[in-house]
């Protein structure tokens, strides 16, 4: 009988720790482990919607037009890029299956299957973008643009190919609001001062700690005179709250003109971009305010 007992309650206990376990995963924002599946319960997908919105209204303060574009990218697009030279580690495909030789390899197979066998599986000609503003510049490729340039602002899911995941910190899938400026030189820096400053005043009505960092941009060889110019005009900057980069402002020149074939009239266009990631921004405004709720509230008071 005491045994019983004391394994009731141990039951009992560990069932109360798994229980708050959970329900603090939740309100951290932890919705599926550390797969990198991360999943939004109703008040997390508002917050997410609430300060997406906040950078929408700025995208269109800057008349910078919303596009959707496709969830896959052409792998020859992103290799024209040299991304796979660049990100090898990032890497993801959208790969086909032959249906002719799937069911036999699977009743080989120990169901259900935990990874799909490579002998199923056709050459991939599509891929799982880890930026949404690739797609900005495949679809303006071969364009002349006018004197002032192009903005575009656009919503994407983005992949990445990580060692580990971390709840809505790092995700295999996540959502990437950017705010791109295609065109001259100087229109392409001043986006990324202008973006800056948007930020930081962001950043202080919310009462986050902000610190902006300067990063390193793969796009640009170490060895390269484009690579040695960045002490000079920094290529790369995040937004770090408490460890976290939760966005950031990215200039890259005139490396994608180059390979998109883009003009400004007779010159070859210089690409910025400001990006948010915005899982992270969820997390981040939960941390900062207690609560999922108390964030909501927050962001939907902002002037």
């Amino acid at each position: 009988m005491v045994t019983t007992t004391a394994t009731t309650t141990t039951t009992a206990t560990a069932v109360a720790r798994t229980a708050a376990a959970e329900a603090g995963a939740e309100a951290a924002g932890v919705g599926v482990r550390e797969n990198g599946l991360g999943v939004l319960d109703g008040s997390q997908l508002r917050l997410l919607r609430a300060i997406d919105g906040v950078f929408l209204r700025l995208a269109q303060d800057w008349q910078a037009p919303e596009f959707r574009f496709p969830f896959l990218m052409r792998c020859r697009d992103l290799d024209t890029f040299d991304y796979y030279d660049n990100f090898p580690h990032l890497g993801l495909a959208a790969v086909r299956l032959d249906p002719g030789r799937l069911g036999a390899v699977l009743g080989e197979e120990a169901r259900p299957v935990e990874r799909m066998p490579a002998a199923v599986m056709e050459p991939a000609a599509f891929a799982l973008p880890s930026a949404a503003c690739y797609s900005v510049y495949v679809d303006l490729a071969g364009s002349v643009l006018p004197g002032e340039g192009v903005l575009r602002t656009t919503v994407g899911t983005c992949f990445r190919n990580e060692e580990h995941y971390r709840g809505l910190q790092r995700l295999l899938g996540f959502s990437m609001r950017e705010i791109v400026c295609v065109g001259p030189e100087q229109t392409a820096k001043a986006h990324l001062v202008r973006a800056k400053q948007a930020v930081e005043a962001l950043c202080c009505e919310l009462g986050l700690d902000l610190r902006i960092e300067a990063a390193t941009d793969p796009f640009f060889d170490k060895n390269s005179g484009k690579a040695k110019m960045q002490r000079l005009f920094p290529v790369k900057e995040e937004f770090v709250v408490e460890g976290l980069a939760i966005g950031s402002v990215n200039y890259h020149r005139n490396f994608f003109g180059e390979r998109c074939d883009i003009r400004v009239g007779q010159q070859t266009a210089h690409t910025s971009c400001l990006a948010f990631g915005l899982e992270r921004w969820v997390h981040t405004l939960t941390e900062r305010f207690g609560g999922t709720d108390a964030a909501v509230r927050a962001v939907e008071s902002l002037s």
